[in-house]
């Protein structure tokens, strides 16, 4: 099975949609990040800064209210719009109306770093995915189940598991998926019609319809907590951008790498935070426009 490799040359060829002199937050687009919980505030907090960082013009986080006072005060860049939540701290439906009234300018939806309980949070997915059929939707971590109960996807949808997480989608060892994580997000990705990144040391990116891509780095420090929002915010930023669901995939695994390595250098290879990978973004676009 052959596939692209994603490297700097290709990143070059491939370029971002441009950004223009003249243009405002508006021409770069708005991402709608629904996120978080009163466990997990901060998976809200790095999605969102990491959309920005990747160059969003707009960033609304949807999170529960338990949870919206520290995330506001963590990102004042944002509109933050606090759900309704149910004991089992899952958004529930009556934090669908005000999502439904942003859908029409939202330009990519990221949903899932953070979130908890189970059921709640499934049915709240299932509801707001059709608010959102002009978007381009990354899900991640907890909404990403929603697999498990439908057949295939009939709007743009990204999903970004690692192995651990496709062996709970699919029912397939975790190791065999370690071994062909190619063949496994091709066959995904045309059986649930997304595109899939299958996050690992390689990272297998594949769309519906057959086409493939990979990429490889030994950055064992992006093994930490948080490491994957701030991808899942990423991409979704790239997406606001207008790049397509491949594309922004491709550009988020490799920047999302490069900013692990960066930080490794200066760090050591295990140890910098989640935290720290956002603000490394921007310099690595441009050093990769500019062929730097």
């Amino acid at each position: 099975m052959n596939a692209i490799t994603i490297d700097d040359e290709l990143l070059r060829d491939w370029a971002l949609p441009p950004v223009e002199d003249e243009g405002d937050k508006e021409s770069r687009g708005r991402v709608l990040v629904v996120a978080g919980s009163r466990e997990m505030p901060g998976a809200a907090v790095l999605a969102g800064i990491a959309a920005l960082r990747a160059g969003a013009g707009k960033l609304a986080i949807a999170t529960p209210q338990s949870a919206a006072a520290v995330v506001a005060a963590a990102v004042p860049e944002a509109r933050v719009i606090a759900l309704p939540e149910g004991s089992d701290g899952s958004p529930t439906r009556f934090g669908l109306p005000p999502l439904h009234a942003i859908a029409s300018a939202t330009a990519s939806l990221v949903i899932g770093p953070g979130m908890i309980g189970r059921e709640g949070t499934l049915a709240f997915v299932l509801e707001l995915l059709p608010l959102f059929r002009e978007s381009t939707v990354l899900l991640d971590a907890l909404a990403m189940d929603i697999v498990r109960s439908m057949d295939r996807f009939s709007q743009p949808v990204i999903l970004t598991p690692h192995c651990g997480e496709m062996a709970h989608l699919t029912g397939h060892e975790k190791e065999h998926l370690q071994d062909t994580p190619l063949q496994a997000a091709v066959r995904h990705a045309a059986m649930w019609n997304a595109v899939i990144a299958l996050k690992g040391a390689t990272t297998a990116i594949a769309t519906p319809d057959g086409r493939s891509w990979t990429h490889s780095a030994q950055v064992p420090g992006l093994g930490t907590s948080g490491s994957g929002d701030v991808l899942a915010g990423i991409i979704g930023g790239l997406a606001a951008r207008g790049a397509s669901p491949e594309h922004a995939a491709a550009w988020g695994v490799a920047l999302h790498a490069r900013a692990g390595a960066a930080l490794a250098q200066r760090y050591g290879r295990v140890g910098y935070l989640a935290r720290d990978l956002a603000a490394e973004v921007p310099p690595l676009m441009e050093g990769l426009v500019s062929g730097r």
